[in-house]
């Protein structure tokens, strides 16, 4: 590594006798020496910035953006229109190079858009606290199933197969570590079975978890599943939305939901090649101390003028660590600006035309896609913007031909699904033109 860094072997002496060892090696030598690495590193010879600037660019251009691409792949992250004030207030320096706010005198900006997207979540979902924020919607799953044992005391934890696989991966990785119970629900014509759900829930049952709309983009019974999630003393019902969604269909919360998680991505946040992305979280007053993260609060000042302060940051970095509600959830600040910016530049009308012509569109090319038989619908269920087909075709050979027409594909339910092989989900959002569709229709056709 050294043609990469300024330091002189002079300079390495110094801080070695500085720490009173005698070599680098002497640092690592705890690591056994079976798998210390003793090579030199395969790396050329420093380069001047000019150097750096051209190889870099030639790197970055091996990458396809969706300037260059059309995409019709969601599966847990959408191409949704970004508003152009999105990035202007987030590349402001104030935000871009903002922390977590531990000092609330000099960070009164970032504690107010954190208020301000705290409200707007609830407002969102129905719920009466949020906090600010999480990871991703993969891990706000985790999060709110840990608050849920946290809240009832009980160590078992139900989930969906129509959970998104990769969450469903996750919340089994920290359930392990905690020693607690996963049960998957199977599923019925691309929705949850609630026939088996109603079975399974038992006074051992600590939540209940499923996804609305569904990895498979249908839409599940959120009312009933509360009923039936209920029937167990203390247990919760975690509901997983996209936020998006909530511009035409009912809020979870006055559907009976009792924490209300997602994926913010596709409200301002791009693709970006897989993150970062900005899990939400929120839920009933009644649970506001079980709550992973930091809440902030509006208060006043000295001088009677309305300020913002963390109400409450139950975080291992604040209390001890055993107290503490996560250790592991993130502010994830810039993101969060750019949902708030995001939420607040479409309001209540944008939010639900940006709903309504995604919905809209898709059904349009299930139509245009399915009119010939060549390709059929998995599903025969209500859906939002995603929906699956299937046909006699291997989706590898689907998704090679239309990456020569400059089509992303869709995605490959066989790969966690393999009672689905040659079915592909295709996501359609608000971006997408009838040209588009028809283009993908088209050489969909021709394979």
């Amino acid at each position: 590594m050294y043609p990469y860094i300024s330091h002189t072997p002079d300079d390495e002496q110094k801080m070695l006798e500085a720490i009173g060892v005698s070599s680098i090696d002497e640092l690592f030598e705890d690591i056994p020496d079976e798998v210390a690495f003793k090579r030199e590193f395969k790396l050329d010879k420093a380069k001047s910035e000019l150097e750096v600037r051209s190889y870099m660019t030639e790197l970055s251009k091996k990458n396809c953006s969706l300037d260059d691409l059309t995409c019709f792949l969601g599966a847990g992250a959408y191409d949704h229109y970004i508003p152009s004030i999105v990035d202007h207030i987030i590349s402001r320096s104030e935000f871009y190079t903002s922390y977590t706010p531990y000092q609330p005198e000099i960070s009164q900006g970032t504690l107010q858009y954190l208020f301000e997207y705290q409200t707007l979540i609830c407002n969102l979902t129905g719920m009466d606290v949020s906090n600010a924020s999480l990871y991703d919607g993969g891990t706000a799953i985790a999060e709110a199933a840990l608050m849920s044992t946290s809240v009832t005391r009980k160590e078992e934890i139900i989930i969906s197969k129509t959970v998104r696989p990769e969450a469903r991966r996750i919340l089994k990785t920290y359930a392990h570590i905690q020693g607690l119970k996963v049960i998957e629900v199977d599923m019925k014509d691309g929705v949850t079975d609630l026939e088996q759900l109603d079975s399974l829930v038992s006074d051992n049952t600590s939540s209940v978890i499923i996804q609305s709309p569904n990895f498979f983009g249908i839409i599940e019974d959120i009312e009933e599943t509360a009923r039936i999630t209920h029937k167990a003393k203390r247990a919760l019902l975690i509901t997983s939305v996209d936020p998006i969604s909530l511009g035409i269909l009912r809020r979870p919360g006055d559907l009976g939901a009792d924490i209300v998680v997602g994926e913010a991505q596709g409200m301002g946040i791009p693709l970006s090649f897989g993150g970062p992305y900005l899990g939400f979280i929120a839920a009933r007053q009644s649970h506001v101390r079980k709550l992973p993260g930091r809440i902030v609060g509006e208060t006043i000042d000295l001088d009677g003028k309305r300020s913002y302060v963390l109400t409450l940051s139950a975080r291992e970095q604040h209390i001890r660590r055993e107290k503490a509600t996560s250790n592991i959830c993130s502010n994830q600040g810039l993101n969060t600006l750019a949902a708030t910016v995001y939420m607040v530049t479409m309001g209540k009308e944008g939010l639900r035309e940006v709903a309504e012509q995604s919905t809209k569109k898709a059904h349009y090319a299930l139509k245009k896609l399915t009119q010939s038989g060549k390709y059929k619908p998995l599903f025969n269920q209500p859906f939002f913007k995603e929906f699956a087909l299937t046909s006699d075709l291997d989706p590898e050979l689907i998704s090679s031909k239309l990456r020569d027409a400059d089509i992303i594909g869709g995605y490959d339910l066989g790969q966690d699904y393999p009672q689905y092989k040659n079915a592909v989900l295709y996501a359609v959002t608000e971006k997408r033109t009838k040209a588009e569709i028809d283009k993908l229709s088209s050489v969909l056709e021709g394979i």
